[in-house]
């Protein structure tokens, strides 16, 4: 199995993915499962490609997400090997977006492909759901896929996302956005008084600008 992990890998950072740009790698990887019986559905959004493919059916519905696209470079001539080769040195893959996140990504394919071969009627479904909009603006990938979902009224029981970025502490990121919505109401006096407008234009504030990430 951990040839065809890096193997997998090799051709995805073959591929110039750079975001939002899938240079066909969902292509390459819906190919893959579709000869195991994977149901494959598109959800492309402006320029963005997303995969969403399910094999079996029912619940639980347990998902593997990932991306395809990669950052840009930067000045190639700072790399030990270029960017897009995939070469492996003294144990080592090389490439942009080895690890955030192709390796990852081939990683959580082929452990997919060798549960289904291992039980092809297996309960409940098994699901990938890949996009090509995770390291730019993040707005039409898997945002909208998943507002698809649950228009459609589909859910997903659990979801591992293998962002493998750090290999030595594992951790979780929890994101919370404070929305405040209020009416205004204007009170004159016969005395000139600025504070209630400087009290406003901070609530303003808190309402445009304000978000809390831990």
């Amino acid at each position: 199995m951990k040839q065809h992990i890096i193997q997998l890998s090799q051709s995805l950072i073959r591929r110039p993915s750079i975001s939002p740009n899938d240079e066909g790698c969902q292509q390459h990887i819906a190919e893959r499962l579709e000869k195991l019986g994977f149901q494959i559905e598109w959800m492309p959004f402006n320029d963005t490609l997303n995969l969403w493919a399910k094999h079996g059916s029912g619940e639980p519905v347990i998902a593997f997400a990932g991306h395809t696209d990669v950052v840009p470079t930067g000045d190639e001539s700072q790399w030990t090997y270029p960017p897009f080769s995939a070469e492996i040195m003294d144990g080592m893959l090389y490439g942009r977006g080895a690890a955030d996140m192709k390796g990852s990504l081939a990683a959580m394919i082929v452990a997919a492909e060798a549960y289904v071969k291992a039980n092809p009627n297996h309960a409940g479904t098994i699901a990938l759901l890949i996009t090509s909009d995770e390291e730019a603006a993040a707005k039409d990938g898997t945002v909208r896929v998943v507002e698809t979902l649950m228009a459609r009224g589909e859910k997903i029981t659990y979801c591992m996302v293998g962002e493998p970025s750090s290999s030595k502490n594992l951790g979780d990121v929890v994101k919370m956005v404070v929305a405040v919505r209020l009416q205004a109401t204007s009170i004159f006096k016969a005395f000139k008084a600025m504070w209630h407008i400087h009290i406003w234009r901070k609530i303003l504030f808190i309402k445009r600008r304000h978000s809390y990430k831990s």
